[in-house]
């Protein structure tokens, strides 16, 4: 078994002053690569009776109006509930600490290996994470218990201070699916150019970004090169990580100082940079006594714990889940880097992780699988001239298992440039299709212009994405104020039903009106969904599904003549709509008093009745 605390071998690589998740370096977006030959080994042709006899499936691909993915600025957003919910609590939007920092208090405790100090700006990040934030950061705090030993650790091997790996709390919250607006991505948040720099492979099959081993070594090195650079100064090494070591360098030539809050008081720093620090300081006060700030009984997850096995050749996830015995998510929970069903094709010796204990078995059981029998799937990017039925010629298979796996219901709408899974085996499984898409909504990147009358909600519903995603993308409070001029970035054609998708844990206060408005749904699709009634009492740690499987939203607009007594918030629960929406879609201010008689647009959900 494998403790990752006293797990990692250091890794030689030369130090580079460069900047992470923004700053002097440009955000590179992630590209996929053009994978159409993958590495994979070619199947035996067992002959042309494979491609059975749909003639339909010689229709070759056409040309689908876009660019293959490859050659695209591709955004990319998480679309789990939980990892947006940590990037709304990660952003700054929301945030007005006081532009003056006042006296400075240096903590003397000897809990602390930094230079922690406490001051208002401090203190304001501290009220804000102990109370308006206090659930996200209980759940940060929660998450810290599985990668804080392992991180503590390599900064120990580095000569580094062990508080520095909160950075990672403060820059993710310990949630290695975190992706900026900038394509920053893992728990240390990398850009993918200063990724490469540091030997963080990212390509179609994987991103060592998201590994937190990996991406902890890499960032314990670039701290102690900026550490090196600022002469020992931890303050300024930790903004130059946020900013950019030219950026900090820069400020001090203005100001003459080399203290870090005389240079953050007026705009010789961007804002994220001058609340960093004191971010981390208000992390550190609280994580080290956290009973003090009124976090009680917290539920630290384990820490994580493994054991390696290396894999001579490309070999499915769900072959070895079964082999351990476990499920196909525990296995990609531990090797976070893989975004997709199998270990990378062309890697030899890929080091895998499985749950600890296993190793010994599962060694066993795998040498008794013939190297062809490993890799039950093949990814296909779809070229010009291609086929359903040349496919299935090529690789021994039936055009029909490609259509079923693939949920193709037209063939001739086979498309340039998109992807497919071929199975190679007749007894094939969902779990590569799932794993196609990985855990984020990628396409082309656009750009809106805000008009008057716009809203997050609007904008969100023309380009078929959720507000959460429209605002982590322009790094955005969900309710926050739109106005006219602002350019958004906006990656259209997201599916409604990825981004709805998944489950929430009820907490003490919940009701189906507040975890409605907090996921952008309404009462009734949440009460369709469980089997609910809209009078059904909640209880804590209630698991709830946000969407029906293959659910999409929809609806529809009515006119609703205001009543006596009606007024925005009581029309709003009545037709389970957010006050914002109404407002938006009728230009009304949140203040707005309503008038008898008065006509509203209002778009309902399809269920809605009266």
């Amino acid at each position: 078994m494998i403790l990752v605390a006293g797990l990692l071998a250091g890794c030689q690589t030369s130090m580079q002053s460069v900047a992470v998740g923004g700053g002097d370096e440009p955000a590179d977006s992630v590209r996929m690569e053009a994978v159409a030959d993958s590495g994979m080994e070619q199947p035996p042709t067992r002959g042309l009776g494979a491609a059975d006899d749909v003639k339909d499936n010689d229709v070759p691909a056409v040309e689908s109006g876009l660019e293959t993915e490859d050659a695209l600025n591709v955004c990319e957003v998480p679309v789990d509930p939980e990892t947006l919910e940590d990037m709304e609590l990660l952003s700054d939007v929301d945030k007005k600490p006081p532009e003056d920092e006042g006296d400075t208090a240096v903590e003397r405790d000897p809990v602390y290996d930094l230079p922690v100090v406490e001051n208002d700006k401090v203190r304001y990040f501290i009220d804000y994470y102990t109370k308006r934030g206090s659930r996200g950061f209980r759940r940060w705090l929660e998450r810290s218990g599985r990668y804080l030993p392992m991180m503590q650790a390599v900064f120990a091997e580095e000569g580094l201070p062990l508080d520095l790996a909160y950075l990672a709390m403060i820059e993710s919250g310990f949630n290695v699916k975190a992706c900026s607006r900038a394509n920053a991505v893992g728990p240390w948040q990398f850009i993918a150019s200063t990724g490469k720099m540091y030997d963080l492979h990212n390509e179609w099959w994987r991103d060592e970004r998201r590994d937190p081993v990996k991406a902890t070594r890499a960032a314990a090195r670039h701290l102690r090169d900026l550490h090196a650079r600022f002469n020992g100064d931890w303050p300024l090494a930790i903004a130059a990580y946020n900013a950019g070591p030219g950026k900090v360098s820069q400020a001090i030539r203005r100001t003459g100082s080399r203290d870090f809050w005389k240079i953050s008081r007026g705009k010789h720093l961007r804002a994220e940079t001058r609340n960093y620090l004191p971010k981390l300081f208000a992390v550190l006060h609280i994580a080290k006594s956290p009973a003090k700030y009124g976090f009680e009984n917290l539920r630290y997850q384990a820490p994580l714990v493994y054991d390696e096995v290396a894999l001579p050749s490309s070999t499915d996830l769900d072959i070895v889940a079964r082999l351990c015995d476990v499920k196909y998510e525990d296995i990609q929970n531990l090797n976070p880097e893989l975004k997709r069903w199998c270990t990378p094709p062309g890697i030899k010796n890929y080091r895998l992780r499985i749950p600890a204990g296993k190793r010994e078995a599962f060694m066993k059981a795998y040498a008794k699988i013939p190297a062809n029998r490993r890799a039950n799937y093949r990814h296909y990017r779809v070229r010009s001239g291609d086929t359903l039925g040349a496919l299935a010629v090529r690789y021994g298979i039936r055009s029909r298992d490609i259509m079923l796996l693939n949920r193709i219901k037209n063939p001739r709408a086979l498309r340039i440039g998109s992807d497919l899974i071929l199975p190679l085996r007749r007894d094939y499984s969902k779990a590569p299709v799932a794993a196609l898409g990985d855990d984020y909504v990628r396409s082309k990147t656009r750009s809106y212009k805000v008009r008057n009358g716009d809203s997050l909600w609007r904008i969100a519903r023309r380009f078929n994405v959720s507000t959460a995603q429209l605002a982590a993308w322009n790094g955005m409070a969900v309710n926050g104020v739109l106005r006219p001029g602002k350019v958004l970035k906006v990656a259209g054609g997201a599916s409604r039903k990825l981004v709805l998708t998944g489950t929430y844990r009820v907490r003490s206060g919940d009701n189906l009106w507040t975890i409605a408005r907090k996921r952008n749904v309404t009462v009734s699709q949440l009460c369709a969904w469980n089997g609910l009634s809209k009078n059904s009492l909640l209880k804590p740690g209630m698991v709830l599904k946000l969407a029906a499987a293959g659910g999409s939203v929809k609806s529809r607009k009515i006119i609703y003549k205001v009543r006596s007594g009606d007024s925005l918030w009581s029309i709003s629960r009545r037709f389970d709509l957010a006050i914002g929406k109404i407002c938006s879609l009728n230009n009304l201010g949140r203040k707005h008093v309503l008038q008898p008689g008065q006509k509203l647009t209002l778009l309902v959900g399809d269920d809605h009745r009266g």
